[in-house]
């Protein structure tokens, strides 16, 4: 309940002063399976899906993104599915999403768009030792559920589309339950649109520069992982990341900045040995690369590329490399809230669960 209230409070502002559209998309095909569990998890499953959503068209008067996104979509989505298979289960996912047109021109009947969507997923069926053991790719039964989309579009009439194009799905708990190989999904889609009010025109707005200050990033996380497949135990960790970054251009940021990461799990001499509750067993951390890209005002979506100048392989930190992507809302600037997912080489390693403070410096 508190998830669809935060869609709501993230999305509602973008529906002020927008048309409505309404779209029904079936999609097929396209599991990206794993070589070790193609023959287990994955045996005879083939993967059906639908989405319902209901979406706003913005009108640029309330955000002059909304103007340099070519007057994008928001809206909420519904996602059902199948794999056939009763080891993973029929999974269903509420979601919000942001349709975008590429390069529209007026009065032409073509478009094209891309979208990107986060939310939660249900109705898996985890791995279970004794009652599913063949699911060695999703622990728990409810995943963070992350969407993109990329079509074409044809109107054939004054308030009728249709569309064809390639979605691409990552369902994963970010390590909250094992395994959690994840799932990755590639169907090709197709999609009726309705749009109950006449759309105007695209007219090609004037758009200010963007600013050139330099932008300070503030962020403090937290989450929980678990370590072993054969223990549910659980271990707090949290992340604490200062961030220096200039907008390239309206949409993006880029810069670099330092994580300092904190592991509970080496203070476990089980798990730590000897080095269990010294300062290097729980504390490690490196330099990375920054990325903003801005969605809205508001809104915005954040990743790292990272480096390990200190790691320890008992706490989980695998690589020397890590990467993050997630999303921030700005519920009140310049204080914004967010859920990002931490990784090494795809492999998930928690969820963190961030607030974060954003600081304008010198030109």
């Amino acid at each position: 309940m508190c998830y669809k209230k935060l869609l709501l409070l993230i999305l509602l502002p973008q529906f002020i002063f927008a048309q409505l559209s309404i779209e029904v998309e079936t999609e097929n095909g396209g599991m990206l399976t794993q070589k070790s569990v193609k023959s287990t998890t994955y045996e005879d499953a083939y993967y059906n899906g639908i989405n319902a959503r209901v979406g706003w068209k913005s009108s640029g008067k309330k955000d002059h993104y909304h103007q340099i996104y070519n007057y994008p979509v928001y809206g909420i989505g519904f996602y059902s599915s199948t794999f056939n298979s009763d080891i993973i289960g029929n999974p269903f996912a509420l979601y919000g999403f942001v349709d975008t047109p590429i390069s529209p021109k007026s009065n032409s009947k073509w478009g094209f768009d891309y979208r990107i969507g986060l939310g939660l997923s249900g109705n898996f069926n985890p791995y279970d030792e004794d009652k599913n053991p063949l699911n060695l790719v999703i622990g728990s039964k409810t995943n963070v559920f992350i969407d993109f989309g990329l079509r074409t579009t044809y109107r054939w009439h004054e308030k009728w589309k249709v569309g064809a194009g390639f979605s691409f799905h990552h369902f994963s708990n970010g390590s909250l339950s094992l395994p959690n190989k994840g799932i990755n999904l590639v169907p090709f889609a197709v999609t009726v649109i309705y749009e109950p009010k006449k759309i105007e025109p695209y007219v090609r707005p004037t758009i200010p520069d963007y600013p050139k200050n330099l932008i300070f990033d503030f962020s403090y996380g937290s989450g929980v992982k678990q370590l072993q497949k054969t223990s549910k135990e659980r271990f707090w960790k949290s992340t604490v990341s200062l961030y220096a970054s200039k907008y390239v251009s309206h949409k993006w940021r880029l810069g670099g900045g330092y994580d300092f990461f904190y592991s509970q799990s080496g203070k476990e001499e089980r798990i730590a040995g000897q080095k269990a509750g010294s300062l290097g067993a729980v504390l490690t951390g490196g330099p990375s690369l920054y990325i903003v890209h801005h969605l809205t005002s508001d809104l915005t979506l954040n990743g790292n590329v990272g480096y390990y100048l200190h790691k320890q392989s008992f706490n989980g930190e695998l690589k020397r490399i890590f990467l993050r992507a997630g999303a921030r809302y700005y519920f009140s600037h310049p204080f914004n809230a967010g859920v990002s997912i931490k990784a090494h080489a795809g492999k998930a390693d928690y969820i963190e669960w961030t607030i974060g403070y954003t600081l304008k410096g010198p030109q």
